[in-house]
């Protein structure tokens, strides 16, 4: 099986998995879209997923890395948002402004007010979506559910970043039930903090482990890279 056969079908294969389990919660499966995690994809899977014609979100977590791909002429030609979804060093703002459309992991105003200020100066808007910790690791990135409405009011009145909604890793397990009540927790938290009347909203919960537990619980951005690319790796 080539490139092309191998993401077709694992692609494929998660298409009917979300379908399923927007099925089981009486969702339209529409309301639900695939981020691609690439980062740790080969230029050749990536290039054979983006050839599908299916993928219009895909997230990157290294700014030099995605750089070098997606200024590419071979990737640069399809038309897809590009979120960043790993920790943001303010030094390389203006690098990620640059490049993608959405900041995925806001968890602090002055990482926030760099963003603002290179995209200020691009005459740029960027979409930017709370992290929140659901982990008890030190090395996770998030802040609270708790302290994620004072960011959020913050950010709205940075009038470069569009605010449009919360971001959270769950904690590993191999039981993807456990992780059910901390996902509706948040999806309630989602709904009272992005109401449905705003254009832009996401909840960006799920993985390749969890991602159809995430998705039954509320999750519109579920992101997705190992089960893609068959590749036994986290995607953040």
């Amino acid at each position: 099986m080539n490139a092309a056969e191998k993401v077709s079908q694992n692609l494929l294969q998660i298409q009917t998995a979300i379908a399923k389990a927007c099925q089981k919660r009486g969702r339209n499966e529409q309301s639900v879209q695939l981020l691609a995690v690439t980062k740790y994809a080969s230029d050749e899977d990536v290039l054979a997923l983006l050839s599908t014609g299916q993928i219009t979100h895909i997230g990157e977590s290294r700014v030099q890395q995605a750089a070098a791909r997606w200024k590419n002429p071979s990737f640069a030609k399809f038309p897809v948002y590009k979120h960043f979804i790993g920790h943001l060093q303010k030094n390389k703002a203006a690098q990620a402004v640059e490049l993608f459309d959405f900041i995925d992991s806001i968890d602090d105003i002055t990482t926030a007010q760099a963003i603002n200020t290179q995209a200020e100066k691009l005459g740029k808007k960027i979409y930017v979506m709370v992290q929140i910790k659901l982990t008890q690791r030190e090395s996770q990135s998030g802040l609270s559910l708790e302290k994620a409405p004072e960011l959020l009011s913050q950010l709205n009145t940075l009038k470069n970043l569009i605010p449009c909604g919360y971001m959270a890793i769950a904690p590993q397990t191999k039981n993807s039930e456990a992780l059910r009540p901390l996902f509706a927790q948040l999806k309630m938290a989602f709904d009272r903090d992005f109401p449905l009347m705003l254009p832009h909203r996401y909840l960006s919960l799920g993985m390749s482990d969890d991602f159809e537990t995430a998705v039954e619980e509320g999750s519109t951005l579920p992101r997705i890279g190992s089960k893609l690319f068959a590749e036994n790796r986290e995607e953040v």
